[in-house]
This record gives structure tokens, sequence and C-alpha cells, in this order.
């Protein structure tokens, strides 16, 4: 199979490369063959006109959590802080069950591609008793509408009982944690560089999970070779937490649960101080940077420009759809991008700066060796935006750049993930949108009613 992205109006290979104009991209099978002008289309061949779209590398989201897409803009929690939000949806959520783990995929897959993002994490940790295979039903989400996926097994271990946040029904015993992180590592796993599933070992916080389960996660996940995450730093809260029930702050204790390394990657990161970023640094640690989030709950903002300047990988993600209320990734870059301005200065990010984080960083972060940069021999994730529209007139001067400080409307014309056109003319083409809107609605208003425990908002 090949696919032409014949005469772009402009290509951003790389965040460190020049762009390109008038060139086509030839995409054979998975791979992209060859950037160059003129090439001919061979028989059969795919002919995609791009003289009007700036064409970019897909994006890696590398923190999110899927089933959140069914709670969004709940009225109780719009102006909640983290903790109090927390324990208000964990009375809703701890009705979900496979039906809306599938649906809450596909929408917030969808949502993705249809924004630029080719490749993502989701760190579900919530895992109602007899709820099923949650998992395997997020692969066969993927795998629908197309999209590389690098799940989390998440996890939770302690309740209200044992002084954490969440019901005792969507906790699991450590032993029943292990076990199934090892089985979803043995059947999903693909460690090839350009696969289309990874998994992820992912407890869920200091304050969800005991030391122990976050020591044994992080050996099992060395002895398997794969990824580890967890969310550290996000809420002063969380800071005095550690201190009162560990004794030391967070990433002291990741340190005394063997969790730090180049192998692993903390959502949020908003407190650390000057002496724990030297700590990642040494370590190799890295940071997926959520400023929606962080802007919605008002938690703070992650010190992105001190990280890059240390040295410490920062990639970009959306986080829970609950705590974003969308699944916006090419949003996710312009947020990005102003928050770190709001803090220090004009020149605090640039949009080349947040263009590494959304590819290579992230793709780094996930364990994806040949994903983020549009060259031959790179995989075929491409995000493909129309600028010639109303949002981007007399902006494309830089082409590449508008895409962040211009445009409001953030979809594609086409995204192209392993080689597939999984969303064309702004369409994705492994679901039908307006089915999976309705089945999205319908099982978020019989979460709702079925939740009969919810706390009063605070």
């Amino acid at each position: 199979m090949q696919t032409l992205l014949r005469n772009c109006f402009f290509i951003q290979p790389s965040a460190d490369r020049d762009g390109l104009r008038g060139q086509d991209i030839l995409i054979e099978g998975n791979l992209i063959a060859s950037v160059a002008r003129g090439i001919p289309a061979g028989p059969g061949a795919r002919v995609i006109d791009c003289s009007r779209h700036v064409v970019v590398p897909g994006f890696v989201n590398t923190h999110h959590h899927f089933f959140q897409t069914l709670t969004r803009n709940l009225p109780a929690v719009q102006n909640a802080k983290l903790f109090d939000w927390l324990v208000y949806l964990y009375e809703i959520w701890k009705n979900i069950d496979e039906e809306a783990i599938s649906v809450s995929s596909l929408l917030a897959m969808g949502e993705l591609l249809k924004t630029g993002c080719t490749c993502s994490t989701d760190h579900l940790y919530l895992y109602p008793r007899g709820a099923g295979d949650f998992v395997s039903r997020q692969f066969e989400a993927a795998q629908k509408v197309g999209m590389r996926f690098s799940p989390s097994r998440g996890s939770m271990s302690l309740s209200r009982k044992d002084g954490g946040l969440p019901p005792d029904t969507v906790v699991q015993d450590p032993d029943t944690i292990l076990a199934d992180s090892e089985r979803v590592i043995k059947r999903f796993h693909d460690p090839d560089p350009m696969s289309m599933r990874k998994i992820v070992l992912a407890p869920c916080s200091p304050f969800t999970v005991t030391e122990d389960l976050m020591r044994e996660s992080a050996r099992l996940a060395r002895r398997h070779g794969v990824r580890l995450h967890t969310h550290l730093a996000e809420t002063a809260d969380e800071n005095q937490f550690c201190l009162e029930k560990y004794g030391v702050r967070p990433v002291a204790l990741m340190e005394r649960c063997e969790f730090i390394g180049p192998e692993v990657f903390y959502a949020h990161g908003i407190f650390f101080n000057d002496e724990e970023l030297g700590v990642l640094r040494r370590s190799g640690a890295q940071v997926a940077h959520c400023p929606s989030s962080n802007m919605r709950l008002a938690s703070g903002i992650c010190r992105v420009r001190e990280m890059l300047d240390r040295g410490i990988p920062v990639s970009l993600a959306v986080d829970g759809s609950a705590s974003n209320d969308s699944s916006d990734f090419l949003g996710e870059l312009r947020h990005a991008l102003l928050l770190q301005r709001v803090a220090r200065g004009s020149g605090a990010l640039t949009a080349r700066e947040v263009l590494r984080m959304a590819t290579e960083a992230g793709a780094s972060v996930l364990g994806f060796e040949r994903i983020g940069r549009i060259e031959p021999g790179f995989a075929a994730d491409i995000a493909i935006f129309d600028v010639d529209r109303l949002e981007y007139a007399g902006s494309l001067s830089d082409p590449f750049a508008a895409l962040i400080f211009a445009g409001y409307n953030h979809g594609t014309d086409y995204t192209i993930c392993n080689g597939k056109v999984v969303v064309d003319h702004g369409k994705l083409t492994g679901v039908d949108e307006a089915e999976l809107t309705r089945d999205a609605n319908r099982i978020a208003a019989s979460l709702l009613a079925a939740a009969v425990d919810v706390p009063p908002a605070r």
C-alpha cells in the first residue's frame, strides 16, 4: 500500500529541522519512504492533495484517564480542588464496567486522533470488583480506531479504611495487582520500536498504594523491560500527605521505593523543589506535563523551563477528561506554551520546544524509538492540518507556529497512524461518530443515576 501526500504547503519534520515547502511525503506500508519534490505515485496509491496543509509528526500523549470522558463537566466539582474532586467522583466511577471502558476509550482516542495525537498511554487505575478485563477492552478499542497504544496497568491498594481516598470496592490487594500486571505484560507488550502496543506499570499515587506495592511494581517492570509511571508532586496536599505518612517528600519516597530512573515518568511534577530537580536529572526520570488539567484544578504551574534547562526530559499530556474536560492535543500544545509564559516571561517556551515535548520526548517516554519525526524509516504517524481557513488568515509567515499561536479549531483534516488514514476529512474512519456519541451520553447518564452515595461537594 502507498499513500502520497502531494505538494505539502508546509512540513515541520521535527523540532530541530527547518520546515519544508512544496514537498511530497511517500508512505509505503507503515513507513515513511521518502520526503522530496515530485515523487511519482505508484499504481493504486492514494494521493492526498496537501497544498493547503501544515504537516507535522503525530503527537504523543503521555498521561490520560480515558474512563473520565464519561464524567466531564459535572456541576458539583467544577470548582473543586483535587482531593475533594476525587472523593466525589470515586462514588460515580465505582460503577464503571467493561462497556463503559470500551466506549470511553473509543471516545478519548477518537478525540486525540482528531486533534493530531497518534500515540497515547492511558493510566487506568480503577478496577471495581468483578468488572472484567479492562485492558483487553482498551486494546480492542485502540485497534478499532487505529491508534498506537501503550496503556498503564494502574493500581490502587489503599482504600478509605487504610487512610486512602477511594472506596473499598475499587481497590485491589497487592497479590491480585501484581499477578494481573504480569499477565497483561505477557499478553500484550510488544517491545518492537514501532509496535502498536506496549504496557506500562503504574501504581496510581503515593496516597493510593503502599510502599511495598510501589517497590514490587518497579521490580516487576524492570524484570520485563517495561516503563513505570505514577502521579507525583501534583498538589501541595500530596507533599504534605507524604511528609505526614512517610516522613519524606514524594521524590525521596520514590527513591526509597526504587521507583526512579530513566524508565520512570511522573505525571504533573508541579511541586518539585530545586534539590528534587537535581535528583530527577541525575536519575534520568522524566515528567509528563499536563497544563490544562493543572489550570482546571488550580494545582499550580509545572517548572517546565527549569526542567528543560537542567536536562530533565519533559513530555506533554492532556490528563484525565474529567480534569481537562477535553482530549484536545493541539490545544494542549498551546496551553503548555502560554502557561509557562504566565509564570516565567514571554520567551519561557517556544513553539518548537513544545513540538519536541509533544513528539520525540513523548515517544522516548513510552519507548517508541521510530516515531515522532517525518523522516524516511520512521513510522508513518502524521497529523495534517488545513490552514487555508479563516482562523489562520494573516498568520502563515510561520506556518507551523500558526497551529499553536493562531488557530482555535484544533481538528485535523487527516490523521495517519502506522500508515493508515484514521481521520479522513475530519472524520474518524474506524467508528461511527454519531453512534459513539449516543453510547457515551447513555452510559454517562446511567453512571450518574447509579451514584447514590455521592458526598456533597465542597
